[in-house]
């Protein structure tokens, strides 16, 4: 009888449980566990000063992979707001403030472009994930992006999701149609940035051996 292999260990770069159920759910690596760096016991956090979300993402995966010695998985994903000159990009998650809360984010945002019409308010949901499978060999990182485009509503509508979803319309809604908010988990991981990016990359660690 041939003896089955011991699982592998990813570590997913997150203390979001949004996140990584989300991830979870859509790398589809059954033979390998993924732990977040709560359940791994890690405290420490790198200072977030890359200027695109590739450069934060791959700036974690490398900081976490050193500090677990484990290949490690990283996501950066952020909104970009056209009349915002791409704001609040990579200061998504700390748009109000470093201690903001998504309600917090919601409000701002609703405030700098309020009176514009659908057509001024187009924006995009971006992800870059990044996987380093040696932190201490090091070598090329292996890198998936996508973008998922829509317009900011008017106003919340909806509690699914998280982050900006209750006022992020897909492009495919007309304007004050369905906000992702209002989308079944289904609906969402078929059309989100975050499920497009992990769908490729997901198929890449499979063809690696996860």
């Amino acid at each position: 009888m041939t003896a089955r292999k011991a699982p592998r260990t990813l570590v997913l770069a997150t203390r979001s449980h949004h996140k990584r159920a989300e991830l979870v759910a859509l790398l589809h690596l059954p033979h390998t566990r993924l732990l977040t760096l709560d359940e791994l016991g890690v405290a420490e956090e790198p200072v977030e000063d890359g200027r695109t979300f590739r450069a934060n993402a791959l700036l974690k995966a490398r900081f976490y992979g050193h500090l677990t010695g484990l290949p490690t998985l990283a996501d950066d994903s952020g909104l970009e707001v056209d009349a915002l000159d791409g704001g609040p990009g990579v200061r998504t998650r700390r748009y109000a403030g470093d201690r903001a809360s998504d309600e917090d984010n919601n409000r701002k945002l609703l405030a700098a472009l309020h009176g514009l019409p659908a057509a001024r308010r187009v924006a995009r949901y971006v992800c870059a994930l990044v996987f380093v499978a040696d932190p201490v060999a090091g070598g090329p990182p292996l890198v998936r992006t996508a973008t998922f485009t829509g317009r900011i509503a008017e106003a919340p509508r909806g509690t699914g999701g998280f982050g900006y979803d209750p006022i992020f319309e897909p492009a495919t809604e007309p304007p004050g149609g369905r906000t992702v908010g209002l989308l079944s988990p289904a609906e969402k991981n078929a059309v989100s940035h975050r499920a497009k990016a992990a769908r490729a990359m997901g198929a890449a660690l499979r063809a690696a051996g996860y």
